[in-house]
């Protein structure tokens, strides 16, 4: 991605400073942590004086500093590793084949193999520090003629394995659980008090995955221990000693103090990298003050308006609309700025920018919500061709007009919703019916055969074709949000498209080529939908459509948050009612975006919450954004509502949105 040279100017002043002083702050608390490694593999109940004076002597001793010098390095690669994969935007699959796809990119392939060569290297490091028989990978030994030889010590290698199998999982785990993803809390902590509250957590997470981790590797090893041991004594020119159990056995599996060293190695493995983790999470959220306006145009990049116009990078758009947010709720004087006037001219360039990005951004959540609904809403079924449906409803005529009356605003930054949420585009042709997100279409090779029966062409040589012969019998269409009025009053049926004769499919009959492979497409769907594997793998998942369309909602929260608190504050501090001119556009945005919202919870899973593990790092703020979004929109709402009161009856706006804003006003919403 390439950047601005004022955006570039922007990450090197404060991103890589933020980012450095993390991983500085790590690399300070190695040495303590190591320490306290050192004294939990070593320590004796019987005999702790000698543990603690072992202990001193290992630390100060040169094969330590080495290892000091060699865990650094692993640290602030890690820091530099988490700088490069981190997001404000999640990514989510909607389904197990897209989640394969992340997990087999070229970039997270290089990711995962730096994490194993570091969790090898740390595992070395480990089994130093342990000593006794971790400590060499060789030892000289005998073999049975007498002959001194170099046998290879299985102790250490299962070190450098395991460590090796710790830090590709949690590089797979950091995909699927998205570690890397970096979200902004929404009450201000200072950094100590953050780092201080986060680590029990650390510490619980780090020896719960280390836990899992071992278990999983000592099974791999079990099964799978023998190559990597043979390849090593054939490349090393070692052998294996005959009176020594194998730990791919039963007897070595068993080993409760190999067991103790390798979870307590991979624990420390996985507190580092989590540390590193966690400060960078908080350096990188802090709040950025931009300033509203400056005196001198050639700094005017830098100001809070024109930042919030810039789509890349994203951190800094996600710090500016938090600035804008904390500014509208706390800073009386900063609020003045941005309800100031230009000189010379008089012209609000400050709150006019400000607004319309934040209500560029409203419409264009309410323009995904309404194609989300329309492609739920097709669900698989030929769209009716009755008069009712060609009407567009209320919602959706409403939304295409907010959208020509909002002073034109430009397309919001992208953070478009995933293309895994809409299965197929509508470029298909008119009647190409979209892919719902929890059921395939018609021309999927998992359509329902019965749902296939229920839409296809009739015989007109059928009882069932025209009208209904029998007076106690209806047919009854498909409905799901809204049904047309003739259609409610006569109680007969909309007329389906598929009964609709159409001169140009008559006259146009398919070549021989075309029906063939025609054919052919249909046996390999109907193989494929046979497959429980291939079923597995294409399935979408239950809530992943409605988390990955609200992936992006923390900017549309803040965008609301300020909206309502400047328009609240204007009430009172806006001098010159620039606010004003641009409240109907405001109000008809939110009701919009509401109307879509309340729309959207209708749906199966969007109202279900998801389950917190406290047993991983993973932050889950993004799989309830969604409601985080619906109940700051109505509590924006009401905040304009409880300000001005019987004031907003002068807002011209249409009668629908009236009705709906005469609720807030009245408390019934």
């Amino acid at each position: 991605m390439f950047f601005s040279a004022t955006h570039c100017c922007f990450i090197r002043k404060v991103i890589w400073w933020r980012a450095a002083a993390s991983i500085a702050w790590s690399v300070l608390l190695l040495p303590p942590t190591t320490a306290v490694f050192v004294m939990l593999s070593k320590f004796s109940f019987l005999h702790p004086i000698q543990t603690i004076t072992d202990c001193l002597a290992l630390l100060t001793s040169a094969s330590s500093v080495f290892s000091f010098i060699l865990l650094g390095g692993v640290v602030i690669m890690v820091g530099f590793l988490t700088l490069e994969y981190y997001t404000v935007i999640p990514t989510i699959a909607c389904s197990k084949i897209a989640l394969l796809g992340q997990l087999l990119q070229p970039r997270q392939v290089v990711n995962s193999f730096a994490h194993c060569l570091m969790g090898m290297i740390v595992g070395w490091c480990c089994a130093v520090a342990v000593g006794h028989r971790y400590e060499t990978l060789g030892y000289p030994g005998k073999s049975s003629d007498g002959h001194p030889r170099m046998c290879l010590n299985e102790y250490h290698l299962v070190f450098l394995l395991a460590g090796a199998f710790v830090g590709f999982s949690h590089s797979l785990l950091g995909v699927i659980h998205n570690i890397n993803y970096v979200s902004f809390h929404t009450v201000q902590q200072y950094k100590y008090l953050h780092f201080k509250g986060s680590l029990p957590l650390v510490v619980k997470c780090s020896s719960i995955q280390a836990f899992y981790a071992v278990r999983n590797f000592i099974v791999v090893y079990f099964f799978l221990g023998y190559i990597p041991k043979t390849w090593i004594c054939k490349t090393l020119n070692l052998h294996l000693d005959s009176s020594v159990h194998p730990l791919d056995s039963i007897a070595g599996v068993v080993d409760l103090s190999l067991l103790y060293h390798l979870w307590i190695s991979a624990t420390f493995l996985l507190f580092t990298w989590y540390i590193t983790l966690l400060l960078f999470r908080i350096f990188v959220t802090e709040v950025y003050s931009f300033p509203v306006q400056l005196t001198f145009t050639e700094d005017s990049h830098q100001c809070l308006p024109k930042v919030l116009t810039d789509n890349q990078p994203m951190i800094l758009k996600f710090l500016a609309l938090q600035d804008l947010a904390l500014l509208s709720k706390h800073s009386p004087s900063r609020r003045r700025e941005v309800f100031s006037l230009s000189q010379p001219g008089g012209h609000p360039h400050n709150w006019n920018t400000v607004s319309k990005e934040c209500l560029a951004l409203l419409t264009d959540l309410t323009q995904r919500l309404a194609t989300y609904h329309e492609t739920v809403a097709t669900n698989g079924r030929a769209k009716s061709l009755s008069s009712g449906s060609e009407r567009k409803t209320s919602s959706e005529t409403s939304v295409t007009s907010s959208t020509e009356d909002l002073m034109s605003p430009r397309p919001a930054f992208p953070m478009k919703t995933p293309a895994s949420v809409f299965a197929r585009s509508i470029a298909g042709g008119p009647h190409s019916p979209l892919t719902a997100p929890f059921t395939p279409d018609l021309d999927s090779p998992f359509a329902s055969p019965t749902l296939r029966r229920l839409t296809a062409p009739m015989d007109q040589c059928s009882p069932w074709y025209g009208s209904v012969q029998s007076p106690h019998i209806m047919r009854r269409a498909p409905k799901l949000w809204s049904t047309s009025t003739e259609s409610q009053v006569n109680g007969s049926p909309p007329p389906s498209p598929a009964s609709v004769p159409s001169p140009k499919q008559e006259a146009a009959k398919p070549s021989f080529l075309a029906q063939f492979l025609q054919n052919r497409k249909e046996q390999v769907k109907s193989f494929m939908a046979k497959r429980v594997l291939i079923m597995y793998l294409l399935n979408k998942l239950p809530e992943a459509s409605s988390q990955a369309l609200f992936a992006d909602s923390q900017a549309h929260i803040w965008a609301l948050e300020a909206l309502s608190y400047l328009v609240q504050a204007s009430f009172t501090e806006d001098q010159y009612g620039v606010v004003q001119t641009t409240l109907p556009s405001i109000l008809s945005s939110m009701l919009h975006l509401q109307e879509a919202v309340d729309r959207h919870f209708k749906l199966p899973h969007a109202s279900s919450k998801p389950l917190r593990s406290t047993n991983s790092m993973e932050d889950f703020t993004y799989k309830t954004l969604r409601f985080a979004l619906r109940a700051t929109l109505k509590t924006a709402i009401y905040r304009i509502t409880t300000t001005f009161g019987n004031h907003l009856k002068a807002v011209q706006m249409s009668a629908e949105h009236r009705k709906r804003l005469q609720q807030f006003l009245e408390f019934k919403e």
